[in-house]
């Protein structure tokens, strides 16, 4: 993808409109077992049928660390490559960030397209901004990205041979580029502290509330789960980061009026550049006074989507607010888990001593819910009901009067 960088010429967003047939090459590092490997290459998987690609076949390759060149060794470049020949690849996607030397080698053996884990969740953030904010904090994301892999762009200087009068301009072309990149980064900077500021105003002015922000996995049902309750119409899409930008609804149960807000979603390898970037979009999450965090029942990897979830709030600072979780896509997890013979009380059994044992183990509030077939959504009204409440007699007692 080194290629498509042009520095001060505007991008087009997303992938072609036309499917691109692709495949996806992992690494299976020491200690990392088959399932871990295959639920990160299945997450990438979706990741590239999000962004528009096909995936046409998957390449694991076993190596303690990554070869310097290639990545993946040159054994398996030249079957890949092979591979490419034969099947009409366009595009070849890695689990894990190249190097700018890495992305050119491997740019020269398949001669195709390379985009690894990071450039695909950007193309992603970049098809899916719709706000002044999350399009700044997209378009920062990709100059840091862009800074350290400059010289990608101009190895075509290497390959002229004389090198007298060739390296001195492309050097001079680099540090010129570089120049450029990083007053746009220091100016994209600037306007995002004023959006801050601006968004910070909005916040005062919403007036003493109570402030619940929806939280979870990319993926997991967050705004299905807000548009039940706020009875609005927030996108909602199966398919990974469909919100980038954050909605906030005033919501009221029973006399009880609180503001709900829709977050980004969290995933694993978040690239840190763009977590830096992100981190004004979950001021929400930092102001809230509740959080609801959402995790997908159904899911194999639960767990490690709660774990990668709760390393972020951590880093946040928000882990120690309260928290209800919310187990979503309950009717999958009994598709996928219970034979279609158990008995219903057993089914109930087995529910309740999951249910029992996630509470336990994660010191909160937890429901199972279907955002889809609207199961247990009244249940959840009043658990968040109580909850507000508990937290009007804390923050805003003389308000709770009113209600």
């Amino acid at each position: 993808m080194s290629d498509n960088w042009q520095v001060g010429k505007k991008k087009s967003s997303g992938l072609a409109k036309v499917q691109e047939r692709a495949i996806l090459v992992g690494l299976s590092k020491k200690r990392q077992s088959k399932e871990l490997v295959k639920e990160y290459l299945d997450e990438l998987e979706f990741l590239a049928m999000t962004a528009g690609a096909k995936t046409v076949k998957i390449f694991i390759q076993q190596l303690d660390h990554p070869h310097p060149r290639t990545f993946i060794g040159d054994g398996k470049a030249t079957e890949i490559a092979e591979y490419i020949e034969d099947h009409e690849i366009d595009l070849v996607i890695f689990d894990d960030d190249l190097t700018a030397k890495q992305t050119g080698i491997l740019e020269e053996i398949f001669k195709r397209k390379i985009i690894d884990r990071s450039s695909l969740i950007l193309d992603i953030f970049a098809a899916r901004a719709q706000t002044a904010q999350a399009k700044t904090q997209v378009e920062l994301a990709q100059m840091q990205y862009l800074l350290p892999r400059l010289r990608g762009l101009w190895t075509h200087l290497e390959r002229q041979r004389g090198g007298i009068g060739m390296r001195g301009p492309g050097e001079m072309e680099i540090e010129t580029d570089r120049r450029i990149v990083r007053d746009k980064i220091s100016q994209l900077k600037k306007k995002l502290v004023k959006i801050d500021q601006q968004n910070q105003t909005q916040r005062n002015n919403r007036g003493q509330m109570i402030r619940v922000a929806l939280v979870g996995y990319t993926n997991v049902g967050k705004s299905t789960i807000m548009n039940l309750l706020a009875k609005s119409e927030v996108f909602a899409e199966d398919k990974l980061f469909a919100t980038l930008d954050t909605t906030v609804r005033k919501v009221v149960l029973g006399r009880m009026p609180f503001l709900l807000s829709d977050t980004v979603g969290f995933i694993r390898k978040l690239p840190h550049h763009l977590i830096e970037s992100f981190k004004s979009t979950l001021d929400e999450a930092r102001e809230s006074d509740v959080l609801m965090h959402v995790v997908d029942l159904s899911h194999p990897q639960f767990e490690d989507h709660i774990n990668t979830v709760n390393e972020t709030l951590i880093s946040l600072g928000v882990d120690e607010k309260p928290q209800i979780m919310v187990f979503n896509k309950v009717d999958a997890y009994r598709e996928k888990n219970f034979d279609k013979l158990l008995e219903q009380e057993v089914k109930d059994q087995i529910l309740s001593e999951l249910k029992e044992n996630l509470s336990n183990q994660y010191r909160h509030p937890v429901i199972f819910v279907s955002a889809l077939k609207k199961e247990n959504i009244s249940e959840l009204r009043e658990m968040m009901r109580e909850e507000i409440e508990k937290q009007y007699k804390v923050t805003y007692p003389y308000r709770i009067k009113h209600f």
